[in-house]
């Protein structure tokens, strides 16, 4: 794959010029939450300028590998909920990560986590469903999305969507978060909580 990854100048240049992950973030905070049964690639993000949770994240990959990180997901499963795929990179050895998402708490993370375990913990009291239900029960290893350049080339330039991305995340082992007890024990969030997630929320 060249070193331009199959994009433009003028995407390149875009792309670059986000500079840094919180960068790449606010980026997409910039756009509208993207309600559709879509999965497209990052050229078609920024051609239409809105995503969704999977297309913000794996635009997130993609800028990060213009940036020199690996272009790295993580999946985070849930129940009486829908999953969220966030791009993942690290700094000095520590984690950070990047979304989009309709709930507030569910985006941008500083790189100061220690394992991914920790990353992920750290989104379990905004991980909640508008019943107020704490939903957040396993997480996938990060999966390097550079490891698909050969079978699906272009990936990144696609006009094709790339639901591959999101059943091979589904596919690999999960770790669980909680335990059963855990789970039985757990309340629901209260109102002002649920309010200050769905700040900006945009019903389907």
């Amino acid at each position: 794959m060249s070193r331009d990854f199959g994009f433009t100048p003028r995407e390149w240049r875009a792309l670059r010029a986000l500079r840094t992950p919180i960068g790449i973030q606010r980026a997409l905070d910039a756009m509208p939450y993207h309600i559709a049964g879509s999965a497209w690639s990052p050229r078609r993000v920024l051609r239409a300028g809105t995503a969704h949770c999977l297309e913000g994240a794996i635009f997130a990959a993609a800028a990060l590998r213009v940036l020199g990180f690996a272009p790295l997901l993580l999946d985070l499963e849930a129940v009486q909920d829908t999953d969220h795929v966030v791009g993942v990179y690290r700094v000095r050895g520590h984690w950070g990560a990047i979304a989009k998402s309709n709930f507030s708490g569910l985006r941008f993370r500083e790189p100061v986590y220690r394992s991914v375990r920790e990353l992920v913990m750290s989104y379990f009291e905004s991980y909640i469903n508008l019943r107020g239900e704490r939903t957040l029960r396993a997480y996938s290893r990060p999966v390097n999305l550079a490891r698909f350049d050969r079978s699906h080339r272009g990936w990144m330039t696609s006009e094709s969507d790339l639901w591959w991305i999101a059943e091979h995340l589904a596919g690999v082992p999960h770790m669980r978060l909680l335990t059963a007890q855990m789970t039985r024990n757990l309340s629901r969030v209260d109102r002002r909580s649920l309010d200050a997630g769905l700040v900006g929320y945009r019903a389907h």
